[in-house]
């Protein structure tokens, strides 16, 4: 997991709070997926802006993570405005799993 980010701590609140966003199909949080690209905060203009991916293109869950994963930072930095991006480039594969999130799916 090798997640951009301009503020270690910042990025480490926000990766804990999204760690409660599971991805419902698959039944692992959205950071142990490997789906959180890169985490970026403007502390003067209290930003935040998120990068992230979905399995695929055409997941149907893509709707209900992406607003999860909005609402989640929402009330973790509720001084800040969330801006998000949904990109699929890089594609999103089984090696961004976390060792986490692979002994996780081993074990089901």
């Amino acid at each position: 997991m090798n997640i951009i980010t301009n503020s270690n701590i910042q990025c480490t609140i926000a990766l804990a709070a999204l760690q409660n966003v599971m991805d419902p199909e698959i039944g692992l949080n959205i950071v142990d997926l490997g789906l959180i690209y890169q985490l970026d905060f403007d502390e003067a203009g209290k930003k935040i802006f998120c990068t992230i991916t979905l399995t695929t293109q055409f997941c149907p869950m893509g709707e209900s993570i992406t607003n999860a994963v909005k609402e989640t930072l929402k009330v973790t930095f509720p001084e800040y405005e969330t801006g998000m991006k949904l990109t699929f480039d890089p594609p999103w594969n089984h090696e961004m799993i976390s060792a986490e999130g692979r002994e996780f799916l081993n074990e089901r």
